[in-house]
């Protein structure tokens, strides 16, 4: 049976604050937890209105904390934005408080704007072309034996286990050069999916953290219990999408009904590419929808992300999704 995992931007909605975000994150992890998800990660995002996420290792130490057996992570931390060494303190501080349930993703966007991420960044010499050394230097920092003098303490020895995320060919190459397990963002980049799958398992090279490549991928899901209530609660993200792709970033908007029919036709484009890796609708065709995806992708883990403004929704979306996942088929 494939393994279900949980991306949470911890979204911010239209007339919500960060606190209540913060409150909705810790009762859909408590939920994912029992019912059977694998992993719990958080994503880094800085200066959106709509996102909560940005301290990214502090709102993972809230979830490890108010959950006892599920992993819980970053996907990602985006690590131009910061020095390797920091990064191997903070995971190693949450690993030494929550051993063996912590999980580092890593790209290597801003996951902001430019000025944003130059505020963030300070100096203006941080690069994205440094981002395969930096990888290095953080696992090497994480490691056993450290070959550099500095230490990361807590952090040297403490082996995080260590993922690439990506939405480019760049990630898959990294990942497999590396011996490392690769998540791909096909829950909203998905044109280069299969290549860099293809491209990942082709040129994997075993290493001591994995003897086998492993691939995960985003999959965005809108489940309830009909099919009019899913697409109506999918709007939501739709407008978030459109808004975003339009310049105008916000806190995420209430559904709207009829709402893909007011829209143009680039626009409509735009959602029918962004969602391209998506299941909407009722149980049964959640699970056609998803099994049609691991059959022509051979996943071997999926990470369900569902961005709904009301969160009982939300809730039951990953509810239903536990559900169907119980009855798919593992890929050819």
């Amino acid at each position: 049976m494939i393994p279900f995992s949980v991306l949470d931007l911890s979204p911010i909605t239209e007339g919500g604050t960060a606190a209540q975000s913060f409150r909705n994150t810790l009762d859909l992890a408590q939920h994912a937890e029992r019912w059977g998800y694998r992993r719990y990660w958080l994503a880094e995002h800085h200066g959106m209105p709509g996102i909560a996420s940005a301290a990214t290792a502090v709102l993972i130490g809230h979830v490890a904390g108010g959950t006892t057996t599920i992993r819980v992570g970053a996907g990602g931390i985006m690590l131009p934005n910061h020095s390797p060494l920091l990064i191997a303190e903070q995971f190693g501080t949450l690993e030494s408080l929550y051993p063996g349930r912590i999980d580092l993703g890593l790209g290597r966007a801003p996951g902001s704007d430019p000025a944003t991420a130059r505020a963030l960044r300070r100096n203006l010499a941080s690069d994205a072309d440094e981002f395969p050394s930096d990888v290095v230097e953080l696992m090497d920092l994480l490691s056993d034996q450290p070959r550099q003098h500095v230490r990361a303490v807590p952090g040297t020895g403490l082996n995080v286990p260590v993922w690439i995320l990506g939405s480019s060919l760049f990630g898959a190459q990294l990942a497999a050069m590396l011996g490392l397990p690769y998540a791909f963002a096909s829950h909203f980049a998905p044109g280069q999916m299969m290549q860099a799958i293809a491209l990942y398992r082709g040129q994997f090279k075993p290493s001591a953290r994995l003897a086998r490549p492993y691939v995960m991928l985003g999959f965005n899901i809108f489940a309830a219990d009909t099919d009019q209530e899913a697409q109506l609660l999918a709007t939501s993200a739709q407008q978030a999408f459109v808004n975003l792709r339009s310049g105008r970033p916000g806190r995420l908007p209430p559904p709207v009904a009829g709402y893909r029919d007011r829209l143009g036709a680039a626009e409509r484009a735009l959602l029918d590419n962004v969602l391209s890796c998506a299941a909407i609708g009722a149980p049964r065709a959640v699970r056609q929808q998803l099994q049609d995806f691991v059959d022509r992708t051979g996943a071997d883990e999926l990470m369900i992300t569902c961005q709904m403004f009301d969160h009982a929704a939300r809730r039951r979306s990953y509810e239903i999704a536990a559900g169907v996942r119980e009855k798919l088929s593992a890929p050819a």
